[in-house]
C-alpha cells in the first residue's frame, strides 16, 4: 500500500503588527495541520532566500502586511510559484511590499484603502454560490474593514462586497468590489481572501470555511500546469 505524500506549507508571517499575523498564522496553521500538512511558520522574510525549499513547497501563505523585500527572494518567490508552488493570501497579503509591481501582478490586486473604519457592516456576497469554493456558505454579513482594491480584471471572483454610497475623494460613486478571487501564475494557483482583519473575523465559520477551501485549492495545482480556476 502507497502512503500518500503529506503536502508541505511555508506560513510566513510578520509586517505591520496592528492585523496580528502571529496569532492568524497559529490559526491558518491548524487549518493546515487538520487537513495533514506539513507546516512550517516563518516569522522573517528569510525564507525567501532559499529557492530550493520554496520550490519543492505545495503552499506558501504570506501573512505580511507593509514592509519591504528585495530584488533576490523577491524573484525566488515568483518564480517558485510560477513554477507550481501554490500561495495563499489573507487581508494584509495584497498589501505587502508596496511597490513591488510583480508581486502585486502575481497576487492578482493591490489594496489602496478601506473607507470609513472598520466598524462597518457590510454583506459579503457570492455571485456565483455554486463554485465548489464557495457552494454552501452563503452570503453572510460581517463587521470589519471594507478594501476598497485596485484588482486584475482576469481574476476569477468568488466573493464580493458592495460599497453603496460614494466616500469621497476615493470611492466617487456606489460600486461592486471584488473581496476574494482565484487566479494563475504560470503553473501556480492563487487565492486571495481580505477578509482577516482581525483573529475573530478569521475564527468566523465562513470565513475559516473560505480560507480552507481556498488554501487547499492553491496547494493542489503542484505540479501540475495551466489548470483553470472553477469558475
Amino acid at each position: 500500500m502507497t502512503i500518500p505524500r503529506r503536502k508541505r506549507a511555508l506560513i510566513v508571517q510578520g509586517g505591520y503588527p496592528g492585523h496580528r499575523p502571529r496569532e492568524i498564522a497559529n490559526m491558518v496553521a491548524q487549518i493546515l495541520e487538520a487537513e495533514h500538512f506539513i507546516v512550517e511558520v516563518y516569522d522573517t522574510l528569510e525564507i525567501f532566500n532559499d529557492r530550493s525549499k520554496l520550490m519543492h513547497a505545495d503552499l506558501i501563505v504570506p501573512l505580511w502586511t507593509n514592509g519591504k523585500i528585495e530584488a533576490e527572494p523577491l524573484n525566488n518567490l515568483l518564480q517558485a510559484v510560477a513554477a507550481g508552488t501554490g500561495l495563499a493570501g489573507i487581508h494584509g497579503s495584497a498589501d505587502a511590499f508596496r511597490g513591488e509591481i510583480q508581486y502585486q501582478a502575481m497576487i492578482g490586486g493591490q489594496f489602496l484603502a478601506h473607507p470609513g473604519d472598520d466598524t462597518a457592516i457590510y454583506r459579503v456576497h457570492f455571485p456565483n454560490p455554486h463554485n465548489p469554493l464557495v457552494a454552501g456558505i452563503g452570503d453572510f454579513y460581517v463587521r470589519t474593514e471594507q478594501y476598497y482594491m485596485m484588482v486584475d480584471p482576469s481574476v476569477v471572483v468568488l466573493a464580493t462586497t458592495y460599497f453603496d454610497r460614494p466616500v469621497p475623494p476615493l470611492v466617487w460613486r456606489p460600486v461592486i468590489m471584488p473581496a476574494s478571487w482565484v487566479k494563475l501564475y504560470g503553473a501556480g494557483r492563487i487565492y486571495y481572501n481580505s477578509l482577516g482583519h482581525r483573529p475573530d473575523i478569521v475564527q468566523m465559520p465562513q470565513v475559516t470555511e473560505m480560507i480552507r477551501r481556498g488554501m487547499l485549492w492553491a496547494a493542489d495545482g503542484h505540479p501540475h500546469s495551466n489548470t483553470p480556476p472553477p469558475m
